[in-house]
């Protein structure tokens, strides 16, 4: 597995930035998503003393794993510049925004990396129209060919 995807999150929010972030993981826990065991169901990104935390992240114990294995659900930290760290705490004080996990996955080095995005929610009405507008667009598709 190179990449897993949290396909929930564009039709739960609209995504305005994205920004890529390292994660803060112990040995079975990188095993364990190489396997693709991993689960973003109700996972949420927040602010903890200036640090940046996905919380609810579930990552399945790894199965050869002894005593040194891993909690399933903990909180995992994110690694962000200073900077960049700044300027999405800011924009969360902005009424209805948050950050939402949208994919993990290996970079070339092959250290973990977690896309996240700062979204706004959806109403029903514009999770419609999104549906909408994604249908018509394959069977424009399905006419091109």
């Amino acid at each position: 597995m190179t990449e897993i995807r949290n396909r929930s999150a564009y039709h739960e929010y609209q995504i305005e930035e994205k920004l890529d972030a390292g994660m803060v993981l112990v040995g079975t826990e990188v095993k364990s998503i190489r396997e693709g065991k991993l689960s973003f169901a109700d996972s949420f990104c927040l602010f903890f003393k200036s640090e940046l935390w996905v919380r609810n992240l579930h990552i399945a114990e790894y199965r050869f794993g002894t005593t040194n294995n891993h909690l399933a659900v903990h909180d995992r930290k994110l690694l962000l510049n200073r900077r960049e760290l700044r300027k999405l705490e800011a924009k969360l004080k902005d009424k209805g925004y948050t950050i939402v996990p949208l994919r993990v996955y290996f970079n070339e080095k092959g250290l973990v990396k977690m896309q996240i995005g700062l979204g706004k929610g959806k109403k029903l009405h514009d999770k419609r129209d999104s549906i909408r507008q994604r249908d018509t667009e394959r069977e424009i598709k399905r006419y091109m060919k």
